[in-house]
């Protein structure tokens, strides 16, 4: 954790969502992951994810899902066909028996663009005074120049997806699972579609709307069910928990936590786009933040949500 994250808890929350309304206005609604489609299904765990962690997610029945997929940025009518709106997002609510949630916040991108909430706090100021461009001289060319990661992610994600079922989705920071004998291990999520990974060729975006993901993944529900297997991504001693700007090699082990299938769409009117926060922080006992990026980010949720609502 920074010294700002350690001088300034209760103030970096609140920074970061007026930090997200300078880069791309106030619209109230979401200060980022603004434009999306809510859809819902059923998530049913493997017999691995019991053996893996002791929640009780993992070892009862199926239960509901709700599920948003969602572009970049805080702009509400950005075209999905926008390059800018990668990465794309991917958050999933688990509608547990008793009543309580899990959430599950996770994006396109295999990895981060900073290590840090401070820094991803600069980075927004710098998008925001540079107008969204790296200029010659602007100041977002000089925090390029000193975090070769947020020059990496905000750059070479050129390639538009096909649809939000053909995309794989990551939860960046890690947590901490523990079984029933009290064993630890870090992890992180990934969400893997049943259907690939699938770009548009160069120039087809051309021919696709606005709107072309959240039409085209509506009429893929409908025909038939859509469905991600989730993985747990399991650390080596080796690896940093806490840098979410860091991916795990791809060779680090992979246990499947079960699968999530989506079979309708909705609700999606305003008004039940704005009453749904996702929640990182809504973990049930034997999961745990490992990383502390993930405090600052749940304390900042329900300052976006409020003000949504007001």
């Amino acid at each position: 954790m920074t010294v700002a994250e350690q001088e300034f808890p209760e103030r970096l929350p609140v920074q970061l969502v007026q930090d997200f309304h300078a880069a791309f206005g106030e619209h109230h609604a979401r200060a980022v992951h603004t434009k999306g489609l809510i859809l819902q299904g059923t998530y049913t765990p493997s017999a691995e994810a019991s053996e893996l962690c002791r929640a009780q997610l993992f070892a009862g029945p199926p239960v509901p899902v709700v599920v948003r997929f969602s572009d970049f940025t805080g702009l509400p009518d950005i075209p999905d066909t926008e390059v800018k709106a990668n990465p794309r997002g991917f958050a999933v609510r688990f509608l547990m028996p008793d009543g309580s949630n899990a959430d599950i916040v996770n994006h396109s991108f295999n990895g981060f663009p900073v290590s840090t909430s401070s820094d991803f706090s600069a980075l927004l100021q710098a998008i925001a005074r540079s107008g969204g461009e790296p200029t010659p001289g602007s100041e977002l060319e000089k925090f390029f120049a000193g975090h070769p990661t947020a020059k990496a992610f905000l750059t070479t994600q050129t390639q538009l997806p096909q649809s939000w079922a053909a995309t794989s989705f990551y939860s960046v920071n890690a947590v901490q699972f523990t079984d029933a004998r009290g064993r630890n291990r870090f992890v992180r999520y990934q969400f893997i579609p049943e259907a690939g990974e699938h770009s548009l060729a160069p120039g087809q975006e051309a021919a696709e709307s606005a709107d072309y993901l959240s039409e085209e993944v509506a009429a893929r529900v409908a025909a038939r069910p859509v469905k991600f297997t989730w993985y747990a991504q399991i650390a080596a001693d080796s690896d940093v928990i806490d840098d979410p700007a860091t991916p795990w090699p791809d060779d680090r082990q992979r246990v499947s936590l079960g699968d999530i299938v989506i079979d309708r769409v909705g609700p999606n009117s305003p008004e039940a786009d704005r009453s749904l926060a996702f929640m990182p922080g809504s973990q049930p006992p034997g999961i745990e933040f490992a990383d502390p990026m993930l405090t600052i980010r749940n304390a900042s949720y329900p300052h976006s949500f409020q003000e949504r609502n007001s």
